[in-house]
């Protein structure tokens, strides 16, 4: 059994990160990744920037087999540069396998051709993501025609007609994007509500637009049974079929610790399935974290790259970065167009009880917009009468993912509303929308 300072599951985001870090610094690191499919996580492989490049592509007119192979393009470029980025490095080991922990501090690594491989890590640090949740529907997992969301984005053919079931931010992005490359899309979910932590009169016009652009929405329905491509569910006691040629699940993610050996370790799991941390990052077992995904929270790629820059701060640093200080994370949905938030919305301030003022702007009153030749939308922001501190931001329009930067920024800096107002921005810009919204 050899004996490495440090060890790190997955090759995602925080982990590479994390290896990078500390192999310049002299230490030495081993990266474990089951796949040579997955070197630089989850994000540039199978879900940010190849979903987000095959959104762009739809938008542009591409035809969808094309954006497709310009995806695996990218990705498999990208894919490469990581690898290198740490397989070059003197200090840093990436080996190929299966980590199952053994007990505290040991794993065994089992490589493609079966050879088994033990070491003793003096840290570890748990990288391994989360995977696509499968409902347990009779006839699902069967089914010849089900995709998740990474085998969606590899088919050969667009599809013609497609269910997806779920009507999450997931659902939702697919729905969009297929829908822009032609696809009959229809879009399933349990729930009545639509959206339900929006408010209503954002949720209330993202329906509207996806209805325009072709989406169907079947809500508060039960799925009884899938038999190969064809959906039954029911609802107010009818029973109705669907067919499709592709049934998309997109009902979330679960934390990816099956077959991680957990049940060898003291380290707890929450009733979620997620690693337990602190406010650190530490797992319950000494001088073993857990980055990103698998520690349950948001599932965010910038999320993991600051659970680094946590473990940084304890290794190198002071200490004193802490999961707690994130607030006000900011995030964007990439329907078309755009959907970002920061801070709290309407709902969540009368919840608890907070007084703000209400900023509301249509995007169709924006200069750029126009320019864009997309004017749907609405923005709104909640201001403290107090202060003129804001309290949150939806953004509900083109452009918003950049948008939504600046706003989460300003909140941080605690700079006051009438500042956003009273700034000179460039003409024409989606940012110039500020003199407007905070007036």
């Amino acid at each position: 059994m050899k004996n490495v300072k440090n060890i790190i599951i997955g090759f995602g985001k925080g982990g590479k990160t994390l290896a990078k870090f500390l192999a310049q610094k002299g230490e030495e690191v081993l990266v474990v990744e089951k796949s040579d499919k997955m070197y630089g996580g989850t994000c540039i492989n199978i879900a940010c920037l190849p979903s987000k490049r095959l959104i762009i592509e739809a938008g542009n007119g591409v035809d969808f087999v094309d954006a497709v192979n310009g995806k695996n393009d990218m990705t498999s470029m990208l894919r490469n540069k990581n690898y290198h980025m740490l397989a070059d490095e003197e200090n840093v080991t990436v080996f190929d396998g299966t980590a199952k922990f053994m007990n505290n501090h040991e794993i065994a690594v089992t490589t493609v051709n079966g050879q088994i491989e033990e070491f003793h890590g003096d840290r570890i640090f748990i990288n391994t993501g989360a995977l696509p949740v499968m409902l347990p529907i009779p006839g699902l997992m069967e089914s010849n025609a089900i995709l998740d969301s990474t085998a969606a984005m590899d088919q050969t053919n667009l599809p013609k007609k497609l269910v997806i079931i779920g009507a999450g931010y997931i659902g939702l992005e697919f729905a969009s994007m297929f829908a822009e490359y032609g696809s009959e899309v229809t879009v399933l979910d349990l729930h009545d509500n639509f959206l339900p932590r929006e408010d209503d009169d954002i949720a209330v016009e993202i329906k509207h637009d996806l209805e325009n652009s072709g989406v169907k929405f079947e809500l508060g329905v039960k799925i009884s049974r899938i038999d190969d491509h064809t959906v039954y569910y029911e609802k107010d006691g009818v029973t109705t079929t669907k067919v499709a040629d592709r049934i998309l699940v997109a009902t979330g993610r679960k934390p990816n610790t099956e077959d991680l050996g957990i049940e060898n370790t003291d380290i707890e799991l929450t009733d979620r399935g997620t690693i337990m941390v602190d406010d650190y990052l530490r797992t319950n077992v000494e001088n073993v974290w857990a980055i990103g995904d698998v520690k349950g929270g948001p599932q965010f790629t910038y999320i993991s790259l600051d659970d680094f820059r946590i473990i940084k701060d304890q290794l190198y640093g002071d200490g004193q970065r802490r999961v707690s200080d994130r607030i006000n994370v900011p995030y964007s949905v990439f329907i078309t167009p755009t959907l970002s938030r920061v801070g709290l919305n309407e709902k969540e301030a009368k919840s608890q009880n907070i007084k703000y003022e209400l900023k509301k702007l249509p995007v169709t009153a924006i200069p750029k917009a126009q320019v864009l030749k997309d004017p749907r939308g609405l923005f709104k922001a909640l201001i403290n009468p107090a202060n003129n501190q804001i309290l949150g931001v939806t953004l509900y329009g083109a452009e918003s993912y950049e948008l939504i930067n600046q706003i989460s920024m300003a909140m941080k800096m605690k700079i006051p509303a009438n500042i956003l107002r009273d700034q000179i921005y460039t003409h024409p810009t989606m940012s110039e929308s500020f003199n407007d919204l905070f007036k």
